[in-house]
């Protein structure tokens, strides 16, 4: 198993890395939309978060981030999970999702959940092949 850490993507917050590949995957973690060179927000919800078609781009350019730091692409990804604030704002996420992945679908998870960190409303994991 080996580490996978990259500072083109938000660096992980607690216990945890950014990604780990092992058996010719890569694991990665939950991304939230935290531009890298920003930083999260200071305290709650500001101006920064943007609308969630740019939070859900966001999140999937910090795990194509991690996966170009482990030598592959967004077009090997074999499945998400999305946690998503506000189920009613599905269509928005998947819309933009649909423009980041284009042709390619991975198989999918999406969870609802309540608030996420910082006051972001998607939240976005991979395992990718190498």
């Amino acid at each position: 198993m080996e580490p996978v850490r990259t500072d083109l993507a938000p660096r992980p917050a607690g216990h945890y890395e950014q990604a780990w590949i092992h058996d010719g995957l890569v694991y990665v973690s939950g991304q939230l939309p935290v531009d890298p060179q920003a930083g999260p927000p200071a305290g709650g919800t500001d101006a920064r978060l943007g609308s969630i078609e740019e939070q859900t781009e966001r999140a999937l350019r910090n795990v194509e981030a991690i996966l170009t730091a482990c030598g592959t692409r967004l077009d090997r990804v074999i499945k998400t999970t999305v946690y998503v604030s506000d189920i009613s704002l599905w269509p928005r996420v998947n819309a933009a999702y649909g423009r980041v992945f284009g042709d390619h679908r991975p198989a999918r998870a999406v969870v609802p959940t309540r608030e996420l960190h910082f006051g972001y409303q998607v939240e976005i994991e991979a395992i990718a092949a190498l």
